[in-house]
Parts: C-alpha cells; sequence; structure tokens
C-alpha cells in the first residue's frame, strides 16, 4: 500500500504505471548491459581493450604530451555535457513559473490528456531529477579524466622495474574506464529524459518511447556497425 504522501499526488493509475515502467526499464538496461557485456562484445568492452593497449604503449613512452592532450579532449565532452545540462536545468526551473501558459500549448497537441497544473509541475520536476542525476554523472566522468592526466604526468619512466608499469597500467585503466561508464550513464540520462517528455502527452506514449529508447540503446551498445568495426582483429 502506498504512503499517504505518494496517494494524494495527483497521479492516475496508468501514470503510476508508466512511471514504474520507466524506472525499471531505465535502471534494468544499465544492470543488464553491465552483466551481458562481461559475456559479449560490447562497445564498452572493446573500448576497454583499447583503452589497456594505450596505456601499456604510455607506460614505455619517453614523451607523455600527446596523451594528456587526449585526456584533455575526452575531459572536454564532459565539460560540455555539465554545462549543457546546467542550461537545460535552468530552463527547466523556469517553465515551473509558466505551468500554466504551457499545459494551455500543449493541451493543442494530439493524444495530449488533459492534466492539473500541479501534474504539469511534477512532470517538470521528473525532468529536473533526471539531469541532475546527468549533472553529477558529468562532474564525476570531468574529476576522473583530471585524475587520469595526473596519473599519465606521474607514470613511472620506461626504465622503471615492469611491476611499477604494470600497477600504473591496472590502476590508470581502471580510472579511466570508471570515467567512461559514468560519462555514458550521463549520455543515456538523456536518452531516457527525452522519452520522459513524452509524459506530457500522454503515458501510453510515455511507456512505448522509453521502450524504444531502450531498443536503441541495446542496438548501439552490442548490435551496432561501430562494435563490429572495433571488435575486427
Amino acid at each position: 500500500m502506498l504512503p499517504r504522501t505518494l496517494t494524494s499526488l495527483p497521479l492516475g493509475a496508468l501514470d503510476w504505471v508508466a512511471f514504474g515502467w520507466f524506472f525499471l526499464w531505465w535502471m534494468g538496461y544499465v544492470c543488464f548491459a553491465g552483466w551481458r557485456g562481461r559475456t559479449m562484445p560490447s562497445l564498452v568492452s572493446q573500448m576497454g581493450k583499447f583503452r589497456r593497449q594505450w596505456m601499456q604503449a604510455v607506460a614505455v613512452r619517453d614523451v607523455r604530451i600527446g596523451d594528456v592532450n587526449i585526456l584533455a579532449n575526452l575531459s572536454n565532452g564532459s565539460t560540455f555535457f555539465a554545462s549543457t545540462t546546467l542550461l537545460i536545468l535552468g530552463g527547466l526551473l523556469a517553465l515551473l513559473g509558466t505551468t500554466e501558459k504551457v499545459a494551455s500549448v500543449m493541451a493543442e497537441l494530439p493524444f495530449n490528456r488533459m492534466s492539473s497544473e500541479q501534474l504539469w509541475d511534477i512532470k517538470v520536476l521528473l525532468l529536473v531529477g533526471v539531469f541532475v542525476f546527468a549533472f553529477f554523472k558529468f562532474t564525476w566522468s570531468l574529476r576522473l579524466y583530471h585524475f587520469c592526466s595526473v596519473m599519465v604526468g606521474g607514470a613511472p619512466p620506461p626504465e622503471a622495474h615492469g611491476g611499477e608499469h604494470a600497477r600504473f597500467i591496472e590502476r590508470t585503466v581502471r580510472t579511466t574506464t570508471l570515467a567512461a561508464e559514468s560519462f555514458n550513464n550521463g549520455l543515456r540520462a538523456y536518452y531516457f529524459a527525452l522519452a520522459a517528455m513524452t509524459w506530457f502527452l500522454n503515458p501510453w506514449v510515455w511507456m512505448m518511447a522509453t521502450s524504444w529508447v531502450v531498443l536503441i540503446l541495446y542496438h548501439r551498445e552490442f548490435q551496432s556497425t561501430a562494435l563490429r568495426t572495433l571488435a575486427e582483429d
């Protein structure tokens, strides 16, 4: 039985089903992708192999300025999305003050279901929550890439003992992988935010959009031409 604070929300039964469907597929796909990537090739696992080859090459290089520049370019992607997410959050928070006007515009769209202003605010707040999650993921990815830059800058010299190189490679590969995974989760949040926007039209459309996003993510991570190209020997 739902708590009184939840039952008092202006959500119909279909809204609750769509809400659960959204988070079930989102969290379920994240867990599934992590599990599936251990047993079959995926974009994440293939890029992990390339990151290891990269760090093995870094360990025996005298000059590593180019490698630091590569890490800087990778962190630029996280910086861009983190900044963009802040702009989106600002727009969504501003939207909360114009609920009545936006609701009247959206009411004219096909397949739209009339809803109260309080429900419109809940829909906007859902998007705010998704983008806040994405912001934390992108900023954490940015910090991890900065850590990797320091690690590459402090890498042992080529003539160092092999054990030092092995420890450097393992730590750096793991840290760059964590940065990439955090960035990837931030991008997934963007995909699911696009699906969540369809709740403004109809819960049925929201559920279909969520399923469509999961299919796109699965195809790109496990069945795409890019993956087949990266997996070629």
